[in-house]
């Protein structure tokens, strides 16, 4: 196989997908309800916009499944991206969003195609793991707004953003009733999966998708004032310009930079938790990094182009796919289409959902990131280990993503040299 060929879509991704292609139409749709309420509280998130979100999540998601390197993959707006574009918007506006999609993805396709994948396997896992606690703290953080029914006031970082926009609800008079169905949400959330397991309910339908319903339901006959997602146009396209935004140049660069190097990191290691999800290890179906990022950089600059945002793969949404037993890639692509479909078929349903309920969904959402559990059997390790993850996690929501993977590395890696050549050191004087 030549070298672009390794790089572009081949048959044998779809290899016995005869066989399976029902379960992985299942798979889809189960992925899309999960993605659905994902997508549109990013997008709002993120200040682009509900529809911003759902065009990302169609066409990015489309897009990365047929070109991206991983059979089990599924992509979209994530909370990751959210983390480095809200302070971009805040302070540049939506406009930006476009220029800097669109470069920041041909940046990916540009490592893809100069076999920069590999890369990824020399971040230490402690490193990874306080990377993705540190994303599921700020996402946490970034729904302040959404909860208290408030403004966003923009910080220096994650913690004195949110710093400031509790001080500033509380100022301006809390809103108990969005801080309720933020309260009902999560009950209903973390609730559903245990009472259908005791009413042996056989039909999979996600809590998030339940506890949207729910909520929306019950502000809409009670006429409980929160605020609303509104309206949303039927349509997966939004006009932009690639020349409207007043962004500094050099301002433009560092975004592309971290928007790109994010786009990477986070893909990659959601696909190799993918496999390792799967117990894929060194197969034909394992996923071909290069050929990844080729397909995530692509998916970003479409969903650019169209009026969306950057775009990664998503662990969440990966792992659903897993659990929903996916075989193929025609899950991934069925997911988007599903989100096409509830686009121009249920918009005035969807313009009725409570901004507080997203912002619940995306609290137990950066919950499930955290996994509190594996947290503590990580912590229990070597020092050293436990340390790198902390740390990691708090330069994530102090300085930012790019730079804590960087300074957490590049310490994690000098202090286990460090501890190897302090241990050569003992052993020597002590023969």
């Amino acid at each position: 196989m030549g070298y672009l060929g390794e790089l572009l879509p081949q048959r044998k991704d779809y290899e016995g997908a005869s066989k399976v292609w029902r379960g992985d139409l299942l798979a889809g749709v189960t992925v899309g309800m999960v993605a659905l309420p994902l997508a549109l509280a990013f997008g709002i998130t993120t200040g682009a916009g509900a529809q911003a979100g759902l065009i990302t999540a169609i066409f990015a998601g489309f897009i990365a499944a047929i070109f991206g390197g991983s059979h089990y993959q599924v992509s979209g707006p994530t909370g990751a991206m959210t983390v480095v574009l809200v302070p971009i918007v805040a302070k540049y506006g939506v406009a930006s969003l476009a220029p800097l999609g669109v470069v920041a993805g041909i940046m990916v396709i540009l490592m893809g195609a100069t076999h920069c994948g590999t890369l990824i396997k020399r971040v230490p896992w402690p490193v990874m793991e306080g990377f993705t606690l540190g994303i599921a703290l700020v996402i946490a953080l970034q729904q302040l707004p959404s909860v208290l029914a408030s403004h966003s006031v923009s910080g220096h970082n994650s913690l004195d953003t949110a710093w400031r926009t509790l001080k500033y609800a509380t100022t301006h008079g809390v809103h108990w009733s969005s801080i309720a169905i933020v309260c009902l949400t999560l009950v209903i959330k973390f609730s559903y999966p245990t009472l259908s397991h005791k009413l042996k309910i056989r039909i999979h339908i996600p809590a998030s998708f339940v506890a949207i319903i729910t909520t929306s339901l019950i502000v809409y006959i009670f006429g409980i004032h929160v605020p609303l997602i509104g309206h949303l146009p039927r349509s997966i396209y939004q006009s932009f310009s690639l020349s409207a935004s007043h962004i500094k140049s050099s301002a433009f660069v560092i975004g592309g930079v971290q928007i790109a190097l994010l786009a990477a990191i986070e893909s990659l290691l959601s696909a190799r938790v993918a496999d390792q999800l799967v117990h894929i290890h060194e197969s034909t179906r394992s996923y071909k990094p290069n050929r990844e990022l080729v397909g995530q950089g692509l998916a970003t600059v479409i969903a650019s182009l169209v009026g969306g945002m950057p775009a990664t793969g998503a662990i969440a949404r990966t792992s659903v796919n897993i659990r929903s037993k996916a075989h193929t890639r025609i899950a991934s692509i069925t997911h988007s289409i599903f989100l096409l479909i509830v686009v121009l078929v249920l918009g005035p349903v969807i313009s009725h959902i409570p901004t507080a309920t997203l912002g619940a969904v995306l609290i137990g959402t950066s919950y499930r990131i955290a996994r509190p559990s594996n947290l503590k059997e990580l912590l229990k390790t070597t020092y050293l280990d436990a340390a790198a993850l902390l740390i990691t996690a708090l330069l994530v929501l102090l300085i930012g993503l790019i730079w804590a993977i960087a300074l957490s590395s590049a310490g994690y890696l000098f202090a286990n040299m460090f501890i190897k050549y302090r241990h050569g050191s003992v052993n020597s004087s002590g023969r």
